[in-house]
């Protein structure tokens, strides 16, 4: 009987030593590895998706808390900016009339008309000074003024020399067309006066910012926020009415280079004719 049990516990050892018995167990093991790992990840992914939901909400709750800034309109910008807002709004206001107007008045029809001058060529050419005269009395303007004071300054004297000639038509030229030129020039002094208005309300800004340290410490940040915010508008408003004044300027005043040198031509035909007719 013992060698019976001897013998079956012999048969069952050699069968768990077997290899494929233990490949079997291993299989069985993750196997059922596998099958607690599916239903452990199961039961947490409700749990998970509550963590979720909830930190959700939660962040839902603090962006209803926490109110979104106001945007601040035109303006609420220039009442930010301070008292220097006010003469560079003016400034502006003047860059824009200067600009309109020089852009209708700077024009070369306004300066040149061709018709008139073939006139006063052929009255000059042909002697009568009296009626270039009056053709210039009729239709006043830059080119006419000057020739009517030549002619003015010529019939003094019949036999004017021609350097006299040649003073008057300068004398006379150069104060006629140094006024058109004086609105071009209102346009610089803006683009200068501007970004120093804007530096000057930027400087007034961070003396209050300042006082407000001084006075009341770090503990109010919304007066100290709002003199910044002045000191920094007031800046950008300079160059911005600043830059625009400056090309400006140049742009009219170079339009108004070439309408002086079609002006000078012509004068330097009328001295020729005049030179001409007073020789012969």
């Amino acid at each position: 009987m013992k060698s019976f049990q001897r013998s079956e516990n012999l048969i069952n050892f050699k069968s768990f030593t077997n290899p494929y018995t233990l490949m079997k167990l291993k299989k069985n093991h993750i196997i059922t590895l596998l099958i607690s790992a599916g239903l452990f990840f199961t039961l947490l992914s409700p749990l998970s998706a509550q963590d979720d939901a909830a930190s959700l909400a939660s962040g839902d709750d603090l962006a209803e808390l926490v109110e979104a800034p106001e945007e601040k309109s035109l303006l609420d910008m220039i009442k930010a900016g301070g008292w220097a807002m006010w003469p560079l709004g003016l400034l502006s206001v003047a860059t824009l009339g200067l600009a309109v107007y020089n852009g209708i008045a700077l024009r070369t029809q306004n300066f040149i008309d061709e018709e008139l001058i073939e006139k006063l060529e052929a009255s000059i050419n042909a002697g009568d000074f009296e009626g270039a005269y009056a053709q210039c009395a009729e239709a006043p303007g830059p080119i006419t003024n000057t020739l009517s004071h030549v002619i003015e300054e010529s019939s003094k004297d019949a036999y004017a020399e021609p350097d006299s000639l040649e003073k008057a038509f300068e004398a006379a030229s150069t104060k006629e067309l140094t006024g058109p030129f004086v609105l071009v020039s209102y346009l610089s002094i803006i683009a200068a006066i501007a970004p120093m208005l804007g530096l000057l309300g930027t400087v007034s800004g961070m003396v209050k910012a300042f006082n407000a340290i001084a006075t009341q410490g770090m503990g109010d940040p919304g007066l100290l926020a709002d003199n910044i915010s002045e000191a920094l508008i007031t800046t950008a408003t300079g160059m911005t009415v600043g830059i625009p004044a400056m090309f400006f300027f140049f742009f009219f005043k170079n339009k108004y280079g070439k309408i002086v040198s079609d002006i000078t031509l012509v004068l330097g035909r009328f001295y020729g004719d005049i030179i001409r007719v007073k020789k012969g």
